[in-house]
Formats: C-alpha cells, sequence, structure tokens
C-alpha cells in the first residue's frame, strides 16, 4: 500500500501554482526559502548488465529495439543524477557536453590479447566522435585496460586510479582486473567494463561523463571482430582467435577473469585476415591465452585454422603471420601438421612455449598438465622439422615448494637449449588462487635464484654467427632510441638498421654487420626493397601514428595467462633484462644494445617526415610492387660544428677587439 501524503502538505498542482506565482514576484517559493540544503547524493550506480532485459518483449511494447538504434536515458532504464531542490540553477554550474565531442586518454597495461582490446575500443570511440590522446592533462576521462597476472602491473593500475582521481577526472577501468577482482576497494565508485563487453564501450564512457557509475561484467556472446579499430602500430594486426583456456594453473589469476575457452569461428577469424591484409598490415600477430587450445570447444583444432588462414596470405609474402603463445599439452598431437605451418613463406618460425619449471615435482605444483620430457618432445620435434626454429619460454622462481634441487633442474634446462628468449619472473601470490595458500620460499631466495637464473640466460650468445649473412626482415617499428628501425627475420630475431622512415612497413635483404645479445645488426642491401600498400585506418576519424607497438609503459612485465610473456616492448617478446621483477636484472632489452656497432656520428631521425634527402627518387614499379633505392642518411659530425662554432666567436672576438682599439687609438689622439 503506497504511503499515505501527510495533510500539511500541499498537493502538487498547488505546490506548482504557487512556486511559479511567487518567482513572477521575484519571491523564493517556500520550500526553497526554508528548507535546508541537502547533501549531494552519490553518483547513481548503473547495472548496464540489465539493459537487456528493459530492451526484450516486457520492454518498448514489446517491440525491441532496432540494430543501431541510441535509446532515450528513461529507456534504458538509467537513474540520473538527482538535482537540488532550488528551482533555479546557479549560472556556474556548466551544462554537459554533446556526447562523442571529449579527449579520451587510453593507457594499456599487459598482454597483446589487452592490447587490441585497447584498440577496439578505441576504434569504437573514435568512430563515434570521441579523440583519443596519449597526453593525461588534457583529456575529458581516462579509461585503463588492466592486467591482472603479477603484483607489479595491478600495483601501476592502482597508481593510476590514484593520479585521475586526483586530478578529478572521470575514468573507465576494463580488463582483466576489474573482471577477475571486482570487490577490488580501490574500484569502488569507478565505472568498470569487463573483457567480454568491450563492444559496448561508447555506453559507458557516455554515462560515465554524465556522473553515473557503470558496471558492465556479464559474459555473453564473444565481442565481434569487425567492430571499429585502432592500431597503435598501423602495420601489425593484433587478432585474437579465442578467450580463456582450459587450463587450471594454481597461481594464475587471468583464469578468474578470462573465464573458460571459447573460440572464434574458423570462417570469421578467415574474414578478418582478408579485411586486414586488404588494408595493407604487414604482421599478424594470433593472440589468446593459449593458442594451442583453439577449437577445442567448436569441433576444430590450431592446425585447421592456421591451414585456412595461410592460405589468405599473399604470395609476395607482404603480410607475415605469427602465432601466439601455446602451452605444451594441447599440440602435443598436432606437431607434424604445426611443424609444417611454421615452415610456410609467410609464417614466422618462432613459438613462445613456456615452461615455468625444469622440476616435474614443481610443474604438478603449479597444476601445469604436461611434464619437463613433454616440453622437451615439443621443442625438440619443432627444432628438428623447421629449420631456423626459435622457441623462446618462460620460468617462474620460487615458486611455493621449490627446492634447490628443483631449481637446478631448470638452470639445467636452460643451459641445455640456450634459449634466446626467456622471461624470468619471480613468484608473486594472487589473491583467490591457490597457490597464495601454499608455503612460500623465502624471498631472499627467490631473489638470489633469479638473479642466478639471469646470469645464465645473459652468457649465452645465441646469434653468435649471423655476421656476413645476408636475411630478409620485415620493418614495422622505430626502436626505442629514435635512430634504428626495427625489423624480425624468418625465424623473428631482431634487426636493427639505420634506414629512413619510409621503409617502415616495407621488407628488405639486409646484410648482418654485427651481432648483440638480444638483436643483431645489419645493412640494407640497395635496391632489395619491397614496399606494399600502405595500410589503411579502420576508424573513420584517422588518429595520431604510433609506430612504438608498446602495449605497456609503467615499467614492469606483464604476462599473458598462466604466466605467458607480455612485455611493453613487443608483447610475448621480451627477456629477462626487462622485468622489474629483478631487481639486479640490467634493463637492456627495452633498449638497443649496441654491442660491435659504435656509431661515430650522431643520426637524428626526422619525425616529422621532412626525409628528402634520404630518401631516393628513382622508384619503379613492378606489378603491384615497388622496389625503392635506398640512400642511407648522412651523420652530421658534431665535433667539427663546434670547432666551427670556437671558431666563430673567436674571430668575433678578436674583430671586436680591434675595432675597440682602433677607437680609443682615434680618440686619444684628439
Amino acid at each position: 500500500m503506497p504511503a499515505r501524503r501527510p495533510s500539511w502538505l500541499p498537493s502538487p498542482s498547488r505546490s506548482a501554482a504557487v512556486g511559479v506565482w511567487l518567482l513572477v514576484r521575484g519571491q523564493k517559493p517556500y520550500s526553497a526559502r526554508h528548507t535546508p540544503p541537502r547533501p549531494p547524493p552519490p553518483p547513481p550506480l548503473l547495472e548496464m548488465e540489465d539493459i537487456e532485459d528493459v530492451l526484450g518483449p516486457a520492454g518498448l511494447s514489446g517491440g525491441g529495439a532496432p540494430p543501431g538504434l541510441r535509446l532515450p536515458l528513461a529507456a534504458v532504464a538509467v537513474k540520473p543524477k538527482r538535482r537540488s531542490s532550488r528551482v533555479a540553477q546557479t549560472p556556474t554550474q556548466p551544462e554537459a557536453r554533446i556526447p562523442g565531442t571529449q579527449t579520451i586518454y587510453v593507457k594499456t597495461f599487459g598482454c597483446s590479447h589487452n592490447q587490441s582490446d585497447s584498440e577496439y575500443m578505441s576504434g569504437q570511440l573514435s568512430a563515434f566522435g570521441y579523440a583519443i590522446t596519449e597526453e593525461p592533462e588534457g583529456a575529458d576521462l581516462w579509461l585503463i585496460n588492466t592486467c591482472t597476472v603479477k603484483n607489479p602491473s595491478q600495483s601501476a593500475m592502482t597508481t593510476l586510479i590514484s593520479k585521475c582521481k586526483n586530478a578529478n577526472k572521470p575514468l573507465v577501468v576494463a580488463g582483466c582486473v576489474p573482471q577477475g577482482s571486482q570487490g577490488l576497494k580501490e574500484l569502488e565508485g569507478i565505472s568498470i567494463i569487463g573483457v567480454q563487453q568491450i563492444d559496448r564501450v561508447v555506453e559507458v564512457v557516455e554515462e560515465t561523463l554524465k556522473g553515473h557509475e557503470v558496471r558492465l561484467l556479464s559474459r555473453k556472446t564473444l565481442p565481434s571482430l569487425d567492430l571499429p579499430k585502432v592500431r597503435k602500430n598501423k602495420f601489425i594486426e593484433i587478432l585474437p582467435i579465442n578467450v580463456g583456456c582450459l587450463g587450471a594453473c594454481t597461481y594464475c589469476k587471468t583464469k578468474h577473469a578470462r573465464g573458460h575457452l571459447g573460440s572464434y569461428t574458423i570462417d570469421s577469424l578467415v574474414d578478418r585476415v582478408k579485411t586486414v591484409v586488404s588494408e595493407g598490415v604487414q604482421e599478424i600477430w594470433l593472440s589468446s591465452e593459449d593458442t594451442g587450445a583453439y577449437g577445442r570447444d567448436i569441433s576444430t583444432n590450431l592446425p585447421n585454422l592456421l591451414n585456412a588462414i595461410v592460405q589468405e596470405l599473399p604470395v609476395d609474402r607482404s603480410t607475415m603471420l605469427r602465432i601466439g603463445m601455446t602451452n605444451p599439452p594441447f599440440i602435443l598431437e598436432h606437431l607434424k601438421e604445426i611443424a609444417a605451418v611454421l615452415r610456410h613463406p609467410c609464417v614466422y618460425s618462432f613459438l613462445h612455449v613456456p615452461v615455468q619449471s625444469g622440476s616435474d615435482a614443481i610443474l604438478t605444483a603449479m597444476n601445469r598438465e604436461y611434464t619437463v620430457g613433454e616440453f622437451r618432445k615439443v621443442v625438440d620435434t619443432l627444432c628438428e622439422l623447421v629449420p631456423g626454429m626459435q622457441i623462446a619460454t618462460d620460468i617462474i622462481c620460487g615458486f611455493p615448494g621449490e627446492t634447490d634441487e628443483d631449481f637446478a633442474e631448470t638452470v639445467n634446462l636452460v643451459k641445455e637449449y640456450q634459449f634466446p628468449q626467456v622471461h624470468i619472473s619471480q613468484f608473486y601470490p594472487r589473491p583467490g588462487t591457490p597457490a597464495a595458500r601454499m608455503k612460500k620460499v623465502p624471498s631472499n631466495d627467490v631473489k638470489k635464484r633469479s638473479r642466478e637464473l639471469t646470469s645464465v640466460f645473459e652468457s649465452f650468445s645465441p646469434y653468435k654467427g649471423m655476421e656476413g649473412k645476408v636475411e630478409r626482415i620485415w620493418i614495422t617499428e622505430i626502436a626505442t632510441d629514435g635512430v634504428h628501425l626495427v625489423g624480425h627475420t624468418k625465424g623473428y630475431i631482431q634487426v636493427l638498421v639505420i634506414a629512413p622512415d619510409s621503409m617502415l612497413g616495407t621488407s628488405a635483404n639486409v646484410k648482418i654487420t654485427s651481432v648483440g645479445r638480444w638483436s643483431v645488426f645489419g645493412e640494407v642491401i640497395e635496391g632489395s626493397v619491397v614496399a606494399g600498400e600502405a595500410p589503411k585506418q579502420t576508424s573513420s576519424e584517422p588518429q595520431k601514428e604510433h609506430i612504438q607497438n608498446q602495449a605497456e609503459d609503467a615499467g614492469c612485465c606483464a604476462t599473458d595467462s598462466c604466466g605467458a610473456c607480455a612485455c611493453s616492448d613487443v608483447a610475448q617478446h621480451c627477456g629477462p633484462e626487462r622485468c622489474e621483477d629483478i631487481p639486479d636484472a640490467p634493463q637492456t632489452s627495452g633498449n638497443v644494445n649496441q654491442q660491435g656497432a659504435v656509431q661515430s656520428t650522431l643520426v637524428r631521425r626526422n619525425v616529422e617526415g621532412s626525409t628528402k634527402a634520404s630518401e631516393s627518387n628513382a622508384a619503379q614499379s613492378v606489378g603491384k610492387e615497388q622496389q625503392v633505392n635506398i640512400v642511407t642518411r648522412r651523420g652530421v659530425n658534431v665535433d667539427t660544428i663546434l670547432w666551427c662554432g670556437l671558431a666563430v666567436s673567436f674571430a668575433a672576438i678578436v674583430a671586436l677587439l680591434v675595432l675597440l682599439t682602433g677607437r680609443i687609438s682615434s680618440t686619444s689622439s684628439y
């Protein structure tokens, strides 16, 4: 039964009439004159996961909403902000801006899958009219895409949230942290969006800008692969082939966020490959929490997908495919088929296979579902069947229960195979995981083992013997030193070359001149450059070019599901020296190690594109390809400039002294 209205209150109609009459006379209504001001209520919580119920048969007269219809606020059951009881608003309160006119700062932590999600969210926001920026100070709203694998990445998120609150900016937090830790204290009062709801980021941003707190976390269907997308590196398409995994690793927090395995169909993935190839991308990265588990939920498998994709790659090798991280259990039965794909001319001969430990006892405690012997079988088979095969792996030091003998087995395994890339991580207990309740190894022992294994790894020379060889590379990035361009060989070995920016997005033959620990250096062979079609932006509003594909620059090395490497420089491509969790490891992988390649001149890269003197005017079209003759830009001798400046200054001083002397002499003669 509805509550009775007190008799002393005037009826609504009479109250309104009285209020209008008083305003006409220049007086405040009784309620405005005598009612004490109420404190502003907290922003209403908007549970947008119930929006489908409102729009279903029971809502909107049973008809539902046609696709693309933007419903008014009341139609989606949004509880707007309550206004003050005062009749007239003060002129100092700003009116809400038109949706789609604001600037959004997007920050991404974690793996390549997270980076792909951020690119999709940026694409949708850009298509709706929002401007995407890398400058947080001038943004109207911050969108943070988070990683939950290890403590450093989550700590970086917490720091950024504090900065956002101090700057009084509206904030949306996306990714694995809110999905896997919904009750986290740091997320109180903040809008959050789940990993499978990225296709509704525009709605969440709009409501957050209005002052509402939105929580959109329900898991439904997978987001479409055809959503608008703004790539951080326009030459690289990150293609998620599935979400979640079939494992249950005792230390893994990502499973709480990404959930059980959910695979995209082969047809949808092939259609996406056709689209991005037509847009001119140079590399396609297949990304997931476990690539090897693909298709087991939809009655297919990874070899079927790979064979379908390679048929769509250009025969001129202008687009290369990189297969993402895969755990050993799910590729053991397909090793020969996968090896055949890795031998394909348009597929990098590179695979990331995490081992995590060289001890079967520790692998059992981790619930990794394979043995060291099975990992050896994967590596040995691929290296035997694929020429120039490169294997990257991951190691967790100090997992609960790890003894000195267990760690010694891990060191021996790394020494035996001398992997060119190893991501070494200290164990981090993640809340809510079984490993967090296990007895921990003393932190001093964990750090000692991490330093020891890092020292062993850094003693290798994996690229020794490459000097003088000619390799074809695919160039996609500018190195962090701003001098070199970054390319990769068929085995995904990083090659640094000095060349004009016009070579980005091309492939060329290079002669290896020297080798370092983390990469090799080369010289472009003139006349060997093959330039493909320039990549097209998929967003209706072209954004600022981001050549460096850095998924995270907060100084921490995040990992993919179950510890797969996902460092900031190149997702799933790192060495232990890049990990902040190893305090004594040198930070060199993110920078250029120039051992054996000392430059005697200072080369400055012209980012604005004025490289007329360094580009050849002779370009010949051969079919769909262009043969470009490269002229290496000339360096400027700094010593010569300094000496010339000193000489000019000295001459000016001498001339001034002569002039003053002459005037003094003429004055004294008078």
